[in-house]
């Protein structure tokens, strides 16, 4: 680990799946930019590839705010039909392509690297170059909800399936490593664990999770917001809650950080 954020050269940035709690990732890219650190490269999987694309492409905080607001989760012209998921990944297609018009990762001002599952061969692939959008729709087409993309005759789906935690793509270009975890297995109550549809939940939670702990810990700075587990992974309501969560943990984690280096 270096001895402080100020000796970092190129710090990198990694973004885990987690639905609508990704927004704390937008919180705590506020918190950096008020603190003058920007990341050279950004690696991020299914609502982390999301935001990573916006952070890489210049948008404010708003426009990030903005994006996840007015794109739609559920919504009877985009049920699937005649394919499996309940909602059409493709339709997502037009509204991305109003924050992304180039629709190419050489658009981007930062090195993105988008993790996303091949539903056929049963692995990980990571797209960082040629067509933007797809590569997005399939990170976080969060299954069994959202349909498969298919990308060069190949399905893909939610990144987090695979890699929840993508740190491993940037950690040769940078020698700082800022991660954000919105995937929280904290501890539940009997109460919480009551019927079919909350034990799935719980053990896919705890197997993302188990399975991202090691790189986690490897991070110099850990930005993993316990009370971002209030808000549920496809509540919308739960946006402006996660945001102002990830804002005030980085907020007195940089801070806290600075001030040890400084001193």
């Amino acid at each position: 680990m270096l001895k402080s954020l100020h000796d970092a050269k190129s710090i990198g940035l990694v973004l885990s799946g987690g639905g609508v709690r990704g927004m704390a990732h937008i919180g705590l890219i506020k918190a950096l930019r008020e603190h003058g650190i920007e990341a050279r490269a950004i690696a991020g999987s299914s609502v982390g590839a999301l935001v990573g694309a916006l952070y890489a492409n210049g948008n404010s905080v708003t426009e990030m705010l903005q994006f996840f607001k007015e794109t739609p989760l559920f919504q009877y012209s985009f049920f699937a039909i005649g394919k499996p998921g309940l909602i059409n990944t493709e339709k997502y297609f037009s509204i991305f392509k109003r924050y992304f018009p180039e629709d190419d990762f050489s658009a981007l001002t930062k090195p993105l690297y988008v993790v996303a599952t091949d539903l056929m061969g049963g692995g990980e692939e990571v797209f960082h170059r040629g067509p933007l959008i797809h590569p997005l729709l399939a990170s976080a087409a969060l299954t069994p909800v959202f349909s498969p993309v298919e990308i060069d005759g190949i399905l893909y789906a939610d990144g987090g399936i695979m890699n929840n935690f993508p740190k491993e793509y940037i950690e040769e270009q940078t020698d700082f490593v800022i991660g954000s975890n919105v995937s929280i297995a904290g501890r539940l109550q009997k109460k919480d664990l009551k019927n079919s549809l909350q034990l799935a939940g719980r053990i896919t939670g705890l197997m993302v999770y188990a399975s991202s702990r090691d790189k986690i810990e490897e991070c110099d700075i850990m930005i993993e917001p316990k009370e971002v587990e209030q808000v549920g992974v496809l509540d919308k309501k739960g946006i402006e809650k996660a945001f102002n969560i990830g804002y005030e943990y980085s907020n007195r984690l940089l801070d806290k950080v600075l001030n040890q280096t400084s001193s």
